[in-house]
């Protein structure tokens, strides 16, 4: 398997980066917009509240229901916003999908009104006497309100949160991108629009276009549609990596759920544009990324402790996290169980066909990235926000030359930082650590 992938290319406009890969490869334009700014404790909620917002109309389109039916007027185009964390920075996501002039009889140049209308979107909001629309402010505080819900009523991100939020507790990166609910009562139409003010002030803009367009074409259309304050763009600063402590802290947490959660997180130097992020790669793939990694294989699969058990890497943090769902009873042999696979991961204790797999199970995800634009898109801007100047190709080289001696180097720089298990209410049998 490789890549034969086409380059972005580079440019600005004011304050926005572009980054456009021309490419007749894919039917549609496909177009994304992140705003970041740093993770504040007095801001957070106000952010996160923006993006639905600012998706509820704007100054030529100012009800819901016509801003609707432009899109369904530009064929269908689908518009969307999200919010996230990437390394200490909060970020909104605006993201447009609209079919390619050449595949349609349109009266219109669809890249052109895509443009003009996240422009719209973003900078000319619709307003009532000068700040944001009442209504829309309240319907979309219980919006998220319902979205910060929904996360204590699913118990395994549940668990993720507290864990991150007791692992980084004295860290910008414990904040949750959607904020806090006992915020939203203190905001209103006008508090929000001058964060709102702040924010198109403060943001780091990248936009992406990716379809059959060039660089000069998005340049000019973007120079008359985003109406934003002057200056340099904006800029993601890396996170400092930390290390885990001598030894890890024990949190534990009493709810009424029946299955325990156990999750454990790790700390690493290594960071997303280092030369040894390849290899950490590989270590987390062989340690629970997998289907034959050892967390499942040997927690779930032989000891059938665990209902699921796994990890994931955020590699602008140097995090790690274990993620297991298990019989509340068998918390100790679990966490003994998953300690003896880090062990076994720094011994380099584990099989050439093991590390081939992951390696392969790597490098078909890279290449499965080059078929959808939005993954394109997303996978180069983590590159930009780490500084990192690796490609796709350069990556996925590197993942397939990591020796086994290197998973090990870097599985002796793991660190045991936090160990979060969440239970239920019956008689105590264990205890935390502070």
């Amino acid at each position: 398997m490789s890549l034969n992938a086409e380059p972005f290319v580079r440019g600005r406009i004011g304050r926005i980066r572009l980054h456009v890969l021309p490419t007749r490869k894919f039917k549609t334009y496909a177009i994304v917009l992140y705003a970041g700014v740093p993770l504040s404790e007095a801001a957070i909620t106000r952010v996160a509240l923006l993006p639905f917002v600012l998706g509820r109309g704007t100054q030529s389109y100012p009800e819901t229901l016509v801003l609707r039916e432009k899109l369904d007027a530009m064929y269908g185009a689908h518009f969307g916003y999200d919010v996230g964390k990437r390394g200490d920075h909060q970020v909104v996501q605006f993201r447009l999908d609209i079919i390619n002039d050449r595949f349609v009889s349109s009266g219109m140049p669809l890249l052109k009104e895509a443009l003009a209308l996240l422009g719209e979107v973003l900078t000319a909001p619709a307003l009532e006497d000068g700040r944001f629309t009442e209504r829309y402010v309240e319907s979309e505080k219980k919006t998220v309100a319902q979205k910060l819900d929904a996360i204590i009523n699913d118990k395994i991100r549940y668990a993720e949160k507290r864990c991150l939020e007791e692992m980084f507790r004295d860290e910008p990166y414990r904040l949750p991108a959607l904020g806090r609910k006992e915020d939203l009562a203190a905001i209103d139409a006008a508090s929000l629009y001058g964060t709102y003010r702040n924010w198109l002030g403060e943001a780091a803009f990248d936009l992406y276009v990716v379809g059959d367009t060039s660089l000069e074409e998005v340049t000019e259309l973007v120079s008359g549609a985003f109406r934003l304050p002057d200056g340099p763009p904006g800029r993601y600063a890396p996170s400092a990596p930390r290390s885990a402590p001598p030894e890890p802290r024990t949190v534990v947490e009493r709810l009424d759920v029946t299955q325990g959660k156990l999750n454990i997180g790790l700390r690493t130097p290594i960071l997303y544009g280092g030369p040894d992020y390849p290899a950490l790669l590989v270590y987390n793939g062989l340690l629970g990324g997998f289907p034959h990694a050892k967390l499942f294989v040997n927690v779930r699969e032989k000891a059938s402790l665990a209902y699921y058990a796994s990890s994931r890497l955020d590699g602008h943090k140097g995090l790690i996290m274990i993620q297991t769902g298990i019989e509340i009873a068998n918390y100790e042999k679990a966490l003994g169980i998953i300690r003896e696979q880090l062990e076994a991961m720094r011994r380099g204790d584990f099989t050439a066909d093991d590390l081939d797999k992951t390696k392969e199970m790597l490098a078909g995800q890279l290449i499965a990235l080059q078929d959808n634009p939005f993954d394109r898109i997303w996978f180069d801007f983590n590159a930009s926000v780490a500084g990192a100047e690796h490609t796709a190709e350069e990556l996925l080289a590197g993942i397939r030359r990591v020796t086994p001696e290197e998973v090990a180097r870097v599985a002796a720089g793991v660190g045991l930082d936090t160990v979060y298990f969440l239970r239920d209410r019956k008689e105590e049998t264990v205890h935390a650590r502070g």
